[in-house]
């Protein structure tokens, strides 16, 4: 969670890009900052869950 000053310290500082996921709602000042891109992680989430209901391995997602 980027909190506080977080957001103007990435907009600032070295940094050529932050990666952060979708898996908690950030606020529009994160969404709108140009260094910090989101992916999702439901497809990821969805191919575990599936996995996991046919009995097949999750451990291989992360090979």
């Amino acid at each position: 969670m980027l909190s506080g000053p977080a957001v103007q310290r990435v907009a600032d500082g070295p940094l050529k890009e932050l990666v952060i996921t979708d898996s908690i709602e950030q606020p529009d000042e994160v969404l709108n900052c140009s260094k910090i891109r989101r992916v999702s992680v439901a497809p990821l989430i969805g191919e575990a869950i599936r996995r996991i209901a046919n009995e097949e391995s999750v451990s291989k997602l992360f090979d």
